[in-house]
């Protein structure tokens, strides 16, 4: 496969007629700037690379504007969150996924990260067969057409000390010895396209000495996810138990490093960011959840300046708009400092792009070597006509993605899935998708 763009976005610089050679596998083969399009080529206008969703939470999206009358804050909130979490099972699991996916997909996120612990049956024993939830989430994104990196992620406690409640009891294996055992035999269970990535899934939910046999265990090239200082309450209980922050337990356990992708990092201490940049952690901040949840603004400029790399990830999936994302960062930034420009159109765009991508352990970006995924953006909506190409992350929102490209191959287009995805059975739409799951998956309101 051939694709000629009229114009792209390679490391940050508008380019005029970009060709790329798509290999076998996906891959970009050949780059070729300044040049003319060629008969059979796949034309794209305006092109950025693929667009990583660095975390995300696929059943949360069941609370979308649901829990917003009766005010409370992230613990309250909780509360629902787990209680959409007991209704699940492979099969509504699956659709919902599908839905949610392919919500994502036409916005232009072409790869996500789930950080997923919903394991097993909601009294704490396994499926039968093995590994259903898992397959469920790995089936609804490769009928959908996007890139999953499944976060297969550790929870063994309820709270620091403290033994899983009711509600918790599905999400855990016991013992890090048993979560690595199912995390094994769960990489010969996925199919070839999922990439298995790992969590922890706070230091609320596994013991110091669990993260470090788990960060000893796990093999190095794999992707270490974690949730980090999401809430003042985590960090007070963390210093009252260990003597140490969140951050510090982590640095303890042998967890901070490239390959660590720390989720909000939300309330940080001087040492914390210090200790996140020196070991060059990806921060994965969610913008639109963190307003949403009241959790605060983070440190994200600051973590930058200190070597952390920042990428994005729309977390409950209140709202799906890797644009929205990228703008609250920035704008986050500008309330908390009072000054314009934190995040440069440049680097809101590595956040979306390269960085998101690194975190899920991909490789991305126009460049030989890299997956051929694109994003084509209406350079002429309402939104973006005008507009400097180099700053659209600006300007648009998922409304202006025309055709998303996976792989070399157009897996979305005008805010539909492509014939070839499993929405040709059951609707192309993805709100029709979510309808259909949604439908099946009744979650009383905050006031019921």
């Amino acid at each position: 496969m051939t694709i000629h763009c009229e114009a792209a976005l390679v490391d940050g610089v508008v380019e005029a007629g970009v060709r790329l050679d798509a290999d076998a596998d996906g891959r970009i083969d050949g780059v070729a700037l300044g040049v003319a399009p060629q008969p059979g080529d796949l034309r794209l206008g305006f092109a950025l690379p693929g667009i990583g969703n660095a975390h995300s939470h696929a059943f949360h999206r069941v609370l979308r504007a649901r829990t917003h009358d009766d005010g409370g804050d992230f613990w309250r909130w909780r509360e629902q969150m787990y209680a959409a979490a007991a209704r699940l099972d492979p099969e509504r699991y699956h659709d919902l996924a599908l839905g949610v996916f392919a919500e994502m997909l036409a916005a232009g996120w072409t790869a996500v990260g789930e950080f997923h612990y919903v394991h097993h049956r909601p009294d704490g024993s396994p499926y039968d067969p093995a590994h259903a939830m898992e397959l469920a989430l790995a089936e609804a994104a490769r009928s959908v057409g996007i890139r999953l990196t499944l976060l297969d992620t550790c929870y063994l406690t309820g709270g620091i000390g403290k033994p899983p409640s009711p509600d918790q009891r599905r999400f855990g294996d016991g013992t890090p010895a048993r979560w690595l055992a199912r995390w094994e035999s769960l990489r010969d269970a996925l199919p070839a396209d999922t990439v298995l990535g790992a969590a922890v899934h706070s230091v609320r939910a596994v013991a110091p000495d669990d993260i470090t046999e788990i960060v000893r265990a796990l093999p190095a090239d794999v992707p270490l996810h974690v949730h980090l200082s999401e809430q003042p309450q985590e960090n007070e209980d963390c210093v009252r138990a260990h003597g140490l922050t969140p951050t510090g337990v982590l640095d303890r356990a042998g967890a901070l490093s490239p390959r660590l992708s720390a989720v909000h990092a939300t309330h940080l201490a001087e040492d914390d960011i210090r200790m996140l940049g020196d070991a060059g952690v990806t921060i994965a901040m969610c913008p639109t959840t963190e307003a949403d949840l009241g959790d605060g603004i983070g440190p994200a400029r600051r973590l930058a300046d200190a070597g952390a790399r920042i990428a994005l990830g729309s977390d409950q999936n209140a709202v799906v708009d890797p644009f929205l994302e990228a703008r609250g960062l920035e704008a986050g930034e500008r309330l908390a400092s009072g000054r314009r420009g934190r995040f440069g159109p440049a680097a809101l765009t590595d956040a979306l792009t390269a960085s998101g991508y690194a975190s899920l352990g991909l490789t991305g970006g126009i460049r030989r070597g890299a997956l051929c995924d694109l994003v084509e953006v209406d350079t002429a909506s309402v939104r973006t006509v005008g507009a400097d190409l180099a700053q659209i992350a600006l300007a648009a929102t998922a409304s202006d993605v025309q055709r998303v490209v996976v792989g070399g191959t157009v897996r979305a287009a005008s805010g539909a899935l492509a014939p070839a995805g499993a929405g040709r059975r059951r609707g192309t739409e993805p709100a029709r998708l979510l309808a259909d799951a949604l439908a099946a998956f009744p979650l009383p309101s905050a006031k019921e």
